[in-house]
């Protein structure tokens, strides 16, 4: 292992993962391909990555990317699914028995989940077959932070709950986005010894540089959303938000893509907003700094949401803040930020137009938000990771494969 001993290697299991340029335009915007967690993934990644932890990623192949390729110095990437938009598709077909081919290479499996039932189940089956050690980070948790309607969000908390609660006991480590995340794992059984909080990460390097305006055309002051175009996150309250401010020449710059775009796009047209709303399209991450680097407020008016990365980077940037009153957002932003009730367009117009009116209380709030991420640069991150791995590693052989379990049928794996 690095430091005292020979490369680790790590079979990293996620549903989604940082994709490439060739995904963020065409067929594959139907395939999720950007997101807080395909950027968490991808980036620490990275950072292991220079601390020479080698890495074998399973993941889903949204259009245009290719099914096997090399990451950085010491990573390789797997994807696997059909050209279908729905059920993620079917990626665990492959990636399953993959992943346990794959294992034969690792010393210890790390999965990811998000809103996904078969990654749980995919890593467990890894790790029993050598006999891994297993360690979890929750993204999102199908039980607790879920809050869509709808029969597949039902499916999703009932069925990946179950999943989610019995897999995570029998985890050698869960690593928690958030202490509130954390206080739940413990509460639903999982040993508070194993349970370790760290959040997501910003490169610090990428922000704070003087670069052009992408949008040169585009007018002040403006608000700027970063994210998938879906009603999850609450774009649509935002374009009604957009409909409702009284600060003069206000522009609203929405910065990707997703299943809402085409009913997004009729809203704006049915309020007559095309001077005041522009969709970008998905753009690479390395692109945002940028963006971010000239905008006025950042607005993330989600339903729900785990942490929001998206949050780390606009405080990093030194943007003041109003997003929804939900999930990890208020201890994410502490006093950074305008907390509003999700899915409230005139609560939101109204927090949006206060700051901008008040230059003088936006620049209070981007200070406080620029004090808070700088614990969570990736360098800073990424040796914590590594050192729950050491721990992991370091117990006896007793891991999750040898612990009993009360697993969901394998059937319930297939009802995304």
């Amino acid at each position: 292992m690095p430091d005292d001993g020979p490369p680790l290697t790590v079979l990293r299991i996620c549903s989604v993962f940082e994709p490439p340029d060739a995904a963020l335009t065409g067929r594959g915007t139907r395939f999720d391909p950007v997101g807080g967690m395909q950027n968490h993934t991808g980036q620490l990644t990275r950072a292991l990555d220079r601390r020479c932890i080698r890495h074998i990623v399973v993941t889903h192949r949204p259009p245009g990317a290719p099914r096997h390729h090399g990451m950085a110095d010491h990573a390789e990437v797997h994807r696997f699914g059909l050209p279908i938009a729905r059920p993620r598709q079917l990626y665990w077909l492959g990636a399953g028995p993959a992943a346990v081919r794959l294992a034969r290479h690792a010393e210890l499996v790390h999965a990811h989940l998000g809103e996904d039932l078969a990654v749980l189940p995919i890593a467990l089956a890894a790790a029993r077959a050598e006999r891994l050690p297993l360690v979890v980070t929750i993204h999102c948790s199908l039980r607790h932070t879920l809050r869509s309607p709808g029969a597949r969000a039902a499916v999703l908390r009932h069925v990946g709950g179950t999943i989610e609660t019995s897999i995570a006991r029998r985890a050698d480590a869960v690593i928690a986005l958030t202490r509130r995340r954390a206080d739940e794992l413990a509460a639903d059984g999982v040993p508070a010894e194993r349970i370790r909080v760290i959040p997501s990460g910003v490169d610090p390097a990428l922000f704070g540089r003087d670069v052009p305006d992408p949008f040169p055309t585009l007018g002040r002051p403006r608000v700027v959303y970063v994210g998938r175009l879906a009603r999850s996150k609450g774009v649509p309250a935002l374009v009604q938000a957009a409909a409702l401010l009284r600060t003069p020449d206000a522009r609203v710059l929405l910065v990707g893509d997703g299943p809402a775009r085409a009913t997004i796009e009729r809203m704006i047209h049915r309020h007559g907003l095309a001077d005041r709303v522009r969709i970008t399209g998905f753009l690479a991450h390395r692109e945002i700094p940028a963006v971010l680097r000239h905008a006025d407020v950042f607005c993330l008016p989600s339903h729900y949401e785990e942490l929001g990365t998206a949050l780390l980077e606009a405080m990093q940037a030194g943007l003041p803040i109003v997003a929804s009153d939900t999930g990890g957002i208020p201890a994410a932003v502490g006093p950074a930020a305008r907390l509003v009730p999700p899915g409230d367009a005139g609560a939101l117009a109204a927090a949006l137009d206060a700051l901008l009116a008040d230059p003088a209380q936006a620049m209070q709030l981007a200070r406080l938000g620029r004090e808070r991420p700088q614990s969570m640069g990736w360098e800073r991150l990424a040796p914590r990771v590594l050192d729950v791995y050491r721990t992991v590693l370091a117990r006896p052989h007793e891991h999750a494969s040898d612990r009993p379990s009360h697993e969901a049928s394998a059937a319930a794996v297939t009802a995304r």
